[in-house]
């Protein structure tokens, strides 16, 4: 009777578990889903250091002289901004 029970609940506890690695296949990702959030990753993680870049640029334009501070300030912005989205994107808050 105690073995007859047991093996019930064996058998349920492996079906339960077919079951749940058949939901598992379905759902499982492409390879251009994963491409593509890559590329989606890169360009929250570049843009912002290409336009600090820009903007420090044209920025230090207006200077007279030789001067990279602006540039090199937004560069340095543009670096965290991008790895706070890029954070974000991670943890699926974006």
């Amino acid at each position: 009777m105690k073995s007859n029970v047991q093996q019930k609940k064996l058998q349920t506890s492996v079906t339960k578990e077919a079951l749940r690695l058949k939901q598992a296949e379905q759902h499982k990702h492409s390879l251009l889903i994963y491409s593509s959030y890559i590329g989606a990753l890169g360009m929250v993680l570049v843009l912002p250091i290409v336009a600090g870049a820009y903007l420090g640029r044209w920025l230090d334009s207006f200077e007279i002289g030789f001067s990279i501070s602006w540039t090199v300030s937004l560069i340095f912005v543009g670096v965290i901004v991008g790895a706070v989205n890029a954070y974000y994107l991670i943890q699926g808050k974006l």
